[in-house]
Protein backbone atom coordinates (compact mmCIF):
# COMPACT_ATOMS: atom_id res chain seq x y z
CA UNK A 1 0.00 0.00 0.00
CA UNK A 2 1.05 3.21 -0.77
CA UNK A 3 2.93 5.87 2.09
CA UNK A 4 3.47 9.02 2.79
CA UNK A 5 6.89 10.75 4.24
CA UNK A 6 5.89 13.30 6.86
CA UNK A 7 7.10 15.92 4.35
CA UNK A 8 4.69 15.06 1.72
CA UNK A 9 1.85 14.66 4.50
CA UNK A 10 2.63 18.52 5.57
CA UNK A 11 3.16 19.31 1.77
CA UNK A 12 -0.37 17.73 0.79
CA UNK A 13 -2.17 19.13 3.26
CA UNK A 14 -1.19 22.40 2.77
CA UNK A 15 -1.87 22.42 -1.14
CA UNK A 16 -5.56 20.78 -0.22
CA UNK A 17 -6.18 23.55 2.60
CA UNK A 18 -4.66 26.42 0.63
CA UNK A 19 -7.18 25.20 -2.75
CA UNK A 20 -10.20 24.50 -1.63
CA UNK A 21 -12.37 24.32 1.66
CA UNK A 22 -14.16 21.25 0.82
CA UNK A 23 -13.74 18.80 3.92
CA UNK A 24 -13.55 15.81 1.64
CA UNK A 25 -11.32 17.09 -0.75
CA UNK A 26 -7.74 15.52 -1.52
CA UNK A 27 -4.73 14.88 -4.02
CA UNK A 28 -5.83 13.50 -7.46
CA UNK A 29 -3.12 11.29 -8.71
CA UNK A 30 -3.79 10.57 -12.44
CA UNK A 31 -1.97 8.98 -14.85
CA UNK A 32 -1.48 11.12 -18.38
CA UNK A 33 -1.98 10.22 -21.71
CA UNK A 34 2.01 10.19 -22.39
CA UNK A 35 4.28 7.79 -21.52
CA UNK A 36 7.29 8.19 -19.00
CA UNK A 37 10.62 8.34 -20.83
CA UNK A 38 11.16 4.61 -19.35
CA UNK A 39 7.78 3.42 -20.90
CA UNK A 40 6.29 3.74 -17.45
CA UNK A 41 3.15 5.69 -16.24
CA UNK A 42 3.42 9.56 -16.16
CA UNK A 43 1.34 10.55 -13.30
CA UNK A 44 0.07 14.21 -12.66
CA UNK A 45 -1.69 15.70 -9.63
CA UNK A 46 -4.10 18.06 -8.47
CA UNK A 47 -6.02 18.93 -5.91
CA UNK A 48 -9.95 18.24 -6.12
CA UNK A 49 -12.96 18.26 -3.55
CA UNK A 50 -13.71 14.57 -4.44
CA UNK A 51 -12.73 11.54 -5.70
CA UNK A 52 -14.21 10.55 -9.36
CA UNK A 53 -16.06 7.64 -9.20
CA UNK A 54 -14.05 4.84 -10.18
CA UNK A 55 -10.89 6.33 -7.91
CA UNK A 56 -9.06 4.96 -4.99
CA UNK A 57 -9.25 6.88 -2.06
CA UNK A 58 -6.12 6.43 0.62
CA UNK A 59 -6.25 8.47 4.09
CA UNK A 60 -2.86 8.32 5.92
CA UNK A 61 -2.83 10.43 9.05
CA UNK A 62 -6.00 12.54 7.58
CA UNK A 63 -4.12 13.32 4.39
CA UNK A 64 -6.57 11.95 1.13
CA UNK A 65 -5.18 10.89 -1.89
CA UNK A 66 -7.44 10.10 -4.98
CA UNK A 67 -5.64 7.39 -7.35
CA UNK A 68 -7.30 6.48 -10.68
CA UNK A 69 -6.63 2.66 -11.55
CA UNK A 70 -3.10 3.45 -13.39
CA UNK A 71 -1.45 5.13 -10.46
CA UNK A 72 -2.80 3.15 -7.78
CA UNK A 73 -1.30 0.42 -9.54
CA UNK A 74 2.10 2.00 -10.38
CA UNK A 75 1.94 3.24 -6.75
CA UNK A 76 0.95 0.32 -4.72
CA UNK A 77 4.25 -0.71 -3.06
CA UNK A 78 5.75 2.93 -3.20
CA UNK A 79 6.27 5.93 -0.65
CA UNK A 80 5.36 9.21 -2.01
CA UNK A 81 7.71 12.13 -0.77
CA UNK A 82 7.63 15.83 -1.60
CA UNK A 83 9.67 18.72 -0.95
CA UNK A 84 9.40 22.57 -1.46
CA UNK A 85 11.95 24.33 -3.57
CA UNK A 86 13.49 28.07 -2.22
CA UNK A 87 11.10 29.57 -5.06
CA UNK A 88 7.77 27.52 -3.73
CA UNK A 89 7.65 24.87 -6.25
CA UNK A 90 6.52 21.80 -5.03
CA UNK A 91 7.94 18.54 -6.35
CA UNK A 92 6.51 14.84 -5.85
CA UNK A 93 9.36 11.75 -5.52
CA UNK A 94 8.23 8.20 -5.68
CA UNK A 95 10.60 6.34 -3.80
CA UNK A 96 10.81 2.07 -3.41
CA UNK A 97 9.58 0.56 -0.03
CA UNK A 98 12.13 -0.71 1.78
CA UNK A 99 11.49 -4.54 2.89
Amino acid sequence: MLTLTDNATAIVNTLVSRQTDAADAGLRIHSTPAGGPDGGARLAVLVTPDPEPEDQVVEVSGTRLFLDETAAAALEDKILDAGVDDEGSVSFAVLPQVA
